[in-house]
Formats: C-alpha cells, sequence, structure tokens
C-alpha cells in the first residue's frame, strides 16, 4: 500500500513516517508526487480539519491519503488553543511566540488548575476521496511554569506527560526519545489504533 501523508509540517512527517514504518506501508510525501492543494483549516474541531486535508489530498493525487490535525487542549482555557494550537500567537506559526503566549495565559496558576491534553484525529481517505476511518488519541498531563528538555517541538517543552503507569510519565515530551514519545503520545496512540483497523479497512 502507498500512503500520502497530506502535511507539509516536516517535524510532524517526521513522527507520521517513524510510525509508520513497521506497517509495511509505503509512504509518501506531498514533495514525492508534485505538492498538493493548500488546504484553509477553517473547521472547528480537529476531526474535520482532519477530513478536509485527507479529501482533498486523495482527490488530487488519486492515492490512499492520511492526514491529521492536532493541537493542545488545555482546561483552564476551556479548551484553548486547540484547533489553533499552530497560529496560537498570531501568524506566521511560532513555537517561541505560541509558548511564550501559552505561558502568559497560565500565569500565577498552581499545578492542579493546569491540567492538558494532546489530541490528534487522523482521517484516511481512499483514492475515490471518500473518508474510510477517522480516528482520535489523546495524550494528558499539564503545562509547567517553564520548559524542558530540547526535544520535540510545538508545546511539547512545557508539556509534562502525567499518566499514572504509563511509559514516561513525569517527563516533558520534549525530553523524550522520537521512540518513547511515539509510544505514549496522542499521534502515536492514534496511528496504534488505525494499524490494528488497517488490514481490514484495506480488503473492504
Amino acid at each position: 500500500m502507498k500512503l500520502l501523508l497530506a502535511s507539509g509540517n516536516t517535524k510532524k512527517l517526521g513522527e507520521l513516517s517513524l510510525l509508520l514504518a513497521p506497517l509495511g506501508v509505503e509512504v509518501a510525501t506531498p514533495a514525492d508526487v508534485g505538492g498538493i492543494p493548500d488546504v484553509v483549516e477553517d473547521k472547528d474541531t480537529f476531526a474535520g480539519n482532519a477530513a478536509k486535508k485527507a479529501v482533498s489530498a486523495a482527490r488530487a493525487t488519486d492515492l490512499w491519503c492520511l492526514a491529521d490535525d492536532s493541537g493542545l487542549e488545555v482546561d483552564a482555557l476551556d479548551g484553548a488553543p486547540g484547533v489553533r494550537s499552530a497560529r496560537f500567537a498570531g501568524e506566521p506559526s511560532n513555537d517561541a511566540t505560541n509558548n511564550a503566549k501559552l505561558l502568559r495565559e497560565l500565569d500565577g496558576l498552581d499545578a492542579e488548575r493546569r491540567g492538558a491534553r494532546f489530541v490528534c484525529a487522523l482521517a484516511l481517505a481512499n483514492p475515490s476521496a471518500e473518508v474510510v476511518a477517522e480516528i482520535r488519541g489523546e495524550a494528558h498531563g499539564r503545562i509547567l511554569a517553564s520548559a524542558r528538555g530540547d526535544a520535540g517541538f510545538g508545546y511539547d517543552p512545557l508539556f509534562l506527560f502525567d499518566e499514572d503507569g504509563a511509559p514516561g510519565s513525569g517527563s516533558t515530551f520534549a525530553e523524550l526519545s522520537a521512540e518513547q514519545k511515539s509510544a505514549v503520545s496522542h499521534r502515536g496512540r492514534a496511528l496504534a489504533e488505525l494499524a490494528r483497523r488497517l488490514p481490514a479497512l484495506l480488503e473492504a
């Protein structure tokens, strides 16, 4: 199976490619197929944006296409930044300014009020541009008052993964290796479910 990852985010592509490698799937990027149309991510849910991107890419390429939309939801901010995670501090998207804004928004809150979760919505579209699978993955923790770790991207240095008994709990996503993060991240969990369902989807 050749699967196009409908994303222009190079760091996200790297994570997805790493997670899909064990599935025996031939992974293609937009650059491999001469590019895909830009999509305005104007839906109010992660799932809506993921489906829109997957359908657009499938229509343009006649390939199986996997798209994701992901971000951070913070309890004290009523779920913000949510679907605007990449653009929380405005355009253009910038990790440092997004993180700085998040810290300002949560300034003065104690640890118990800084609960948060990373969310990943995956949408798989077939070559007929029909969405055949929608999957959601989550990872739970809280937002620290200062950054820790040098790996990852986005909000990873501020997100303390905190799930009892889970490998890596007590570390930020930026303190985990790519393999460690993939095992417990929102994106890793969504892709694990996709892997479980993929054989049946391909036979349908």
